[in-house]
């Protein structure tokens, strides 16, 4: 009789236990919640970085802001990414300067073939420009990370190791990479990225310029059996928030976001280079073959020559809309050459 009256005191002690576990729980419930949209799929390298952030964000606030992430374009599409974020659309939207150099015209200088070695250069350049500059295209916004891919590199199906090999040869190519193939002589095809394997199976093109963890991603080392070791054009990248969504944010959230963001640039670069392009590099080598295609001195300094003009001519027209284009570059030529010393 005493073991059934003390059931109900069980059952009571048991939901005080429940209620008492699930207090901290509710405390740590985020008191924040933001909505950071990408354009491309989740498993490319800009959805790896924003998957980290998200993490680290609210690992470093412990737990009091949380983060939804909205890849694929499920939020915001790449076209829109900048003006959803000023709309609300999104707190925070990772887009491509590269591709709108009218809204970012100096940003654009870092997408010229500018001799960057890899992504980890290029992208702390790219942060240490736009911290230095201040550039009036950000001005209504939050920088929260910045980077780029690795350079672009010719990967065709048979070897180019001059300029003669490179003439008119059929290459897929997208931004700045379509002026840089026309001024070394190749002929520039335009195309999404997903249509390049069958293209290059059915001889539409004879290969692409592109960073190149495609050569994994898509099978593409199965066709393509040469790289040329000549670094072009990169790809940059920026996440922003806008500003008066940034101005209502704690101070202490504020911190820890400026954090990310000066690790931002060197955590994605070293995740692309190494862990994307050159597992890349070596499943292509080990399982199909790949050859890297080495240029002669003399014929590296003729391809830099052919591609000088782009840059001279990026300067006057800069210049004549009032930006410190010249000084730009010099910059980040400094930059490059710092880092890549490290």
């Amino acid at each position: 009789m005493n073991r059934r009256k003390s059931i109900p005191g069980i059952l009571v002690s048991l939901a005080a236990g429940l209620f008492a576990m699930s207090a901290p729980m509710a405390a740590h419930a985020a008191e924040i919640t933001l909505t950071y949209a990408f354009f491309a799929p989740a498993k490319t390298f800009p959805g790896r970085q924003m998957a980290h952030w998200a993490e680290q964000l609210t690992k470093r606030t412990s737990g009091k802001v949380a983060v939804q992430t909205f890849p694929a374009g499920t939020l915001l599409g790449a076209r829109e990414m900048y003006d959803g974020v000023t709309k609300g659309v999104a707190d925070i939207g990772l887009g491509s300067p590269s591709y709108d150099p009218g809204r970012f015209p100096l940003t654009s200088g870092v997408s010229l073939p500018m001799g960057f070695t890899n992504a980890t250069v290029a992208s702390r350049t790219l942060w240490e420009l736009t911290k230095e500059f201040q550039p009036k295209e950000y001005e209504n916004f939050k920088v929260i990370a910045m980077f780029t891919t690795e350079p672009g590199f010719i990967q065709t199906k048979t070897p180019v190791r001059n300029a003669a090999d490179l003439s008119g040869m059929k290459l897929r190519a997208a931004g700045t990479g379509v002026p840089v193939l026309k001024a070394l002589g190749a002929a520039p095809i335009g195309m999404p990225m997903p249509e390049v394997p069958q293209s290059v199976q059915t001889g539409v093109i004879n290969g692409t310029m592109t960073s190149r963890e495609v050569l994994q991603d898509f099978k593409l080392a199965e066709s393509l059996k040469f790289v040329t070791d000549y670094p072009t054009v990169v790809v940059t990248f920026a996440a922003v928030m806008d500003r008066k969504r940034w101005d209502k944010l704690p101070a202490d959230v504020k911190k820890v976001i400026d954090e990310l963001a000066a690790e931002m640039p060197t955590w994605t670069g070293q995740y692309h280079d190494n862990e994307n392009v050159g597992a890349a590099m070596k499943w292509a080598a080990k399982e199909h073959k790949v050859q890297v295609v080495s240029l002669t001195a003399d014929e590296r300094a003729k391809w830099d020559a052919k591609l000088k003009p782009m840059e001279e001519q990026w300067v006057a027209e800069m210049t004549a809309k009032g930006l410190p284009a010249a000084r730009y570059l010099a910059r980040l030529r400094e930059l490059r050459d710092q880092f890549a010393k490290r």
